[in-house]
């Protein structure tokens, strides 16, 4: 796919400016997360166990929360290990937080009762089950809803009422860039991850005036295990479209989400074609500052055609595909007769 030099060097331009306008004129003063208790979920493991690490190395108290109590155990023992302060608690919760409501506010009440109020709470627990809409089972379309929303919606349904009444807090969804636009193979995972998205937004505009901050990371493929279970069900049109992106790392991953939650960023994205497609895929999403938002009329045209480019790319490979399996079919036939 090639583009238009002028359009390229616009865009060049304009992200360009765009960092450093955030630099130097966007960034914010961090908060403080040092004593303060952070409750994690899908702690155990990927990104979540990286944001557990980044909290202990600040800090704070944190609670990780997932089903897995062995791994729980040594995200546990691995913080201890990186212990900054003689006071700092660091605990574990085996726990289904897709499941029924009351049970997941009776444990986070219990989580407060021993190390504190929750003043950040991260929702990192997800799944991706792949497949083409129709052949991916029913069963799985309702776990990946439970895990991927109902987790989310379950603990900040609890925290929300008591950050309101204390005037402050941070809650962070992890979603995907798989909730801006839809992508061949990911149909039921994708759905899920747009309800994250829209329930971030909400929460943010109710909540902003009560001192609460949301933060929506929008994670490109990231190298964790959750991402090798999702290969092995990835239809092969939708691992070319997108092994086209890389493979971050959790920890980097894991430090921009700190970072952009502690400065109270509502988006949180790695890299500049993150930033291009949450861009183009999120027009209305509240980004932060009346700068931000004058470069981004400036570039959302020439980045539209970028767009188009884009999808005609994604159709090329589905077409490609879509005539070697016809192709493999037919020598099949042939071998047979």
């Amino acid at each position: 796919m090639e583009l238009n030099f002028e359009v390229a060097l616009w865009v060049f331009a304009a992200i360009l400016v765009h960092y450093f306008v955030y630099l130097f004129v966007m960034s914010k003063r961090a908060k403080s997360i040092i004593g303060r208790h952070v409750v994690i979920t899908g702690g155990s493991k990927g990104i979540g166990l990286c944001l557990a690490v980044e909290c202990a190395m600040k800090g704070a108290d944190v609670t990780v929360i997932a089903r897995d109590e062995k791994m729980l155990s040594g995200a546990v023992a691995l913080m201890e290990v990186i212990r900054q302060r003689p006071e700092q608690k660091f605990q574990y919760r085996s726990l289904d937080i897709g499941g029924d409501y009351d049970q997941v506010a009776q444990v986070l009440g219990k989580l407060e009762e021993s190390v504190g109020e929750i003043y950040a709470l991260i929702n990192c627990a997800g799944l991706a089950i792949c497949g083409v809409f129709e052949e991916v089972a029913v069963q799985d379309v309702h776990k990946l809803m439970n895990v991927n929303f109902f987790g989310s919606y379950n603990c900040a349904r609890y925290v929300l009422p008591k950050m309101k009444k204390a005037g402050e807090g941070i809650i962070v969804f992890v979603s995907s860039q798989a909730a801006l636009f839809g992508i061949y193979g990911y149909g039921p995972y994708a759905a899920s991850k747009y309800a994250l998205r829209a329930m971030a937004e909400t929460i943010a505009m109710e909540s902003r005036i009560h001192g609460i901050s949301v933060t929506l990371a929008l994670p490109c493929d990231t190298n964790t295990p959750g991402f090798e279970n999702e290969e092995k069900s990835k239809p092969r049109e939708t691992k070319i479209i997108s092994g086209s992106g890389g493979l971050l790392e959790p920890e980097v991953m894991a430090k921009a989400i700190l970072k952009h939650a502690l400065n109270g960023n509502f988006i949180s994205t790695v890299g500049a074609e993150s930033w291009m497609l949450t861009l183009l895929g999120g027009g209305l999403l509240p980004w932060d500052g009346f700068f931000t938002t004058v470069l981004h009329a400036a570039v959302i045209g020439p980045l539209r055609l970028v767009s188009y480019g884009l999808h005609k790319y994604f159709q090329g490979i589905i077409l490609k595909c879509a005539k070697e399996d016809r192709a493999l079919a037919a020598e099949s036939v042939k071998v047979k007769e």
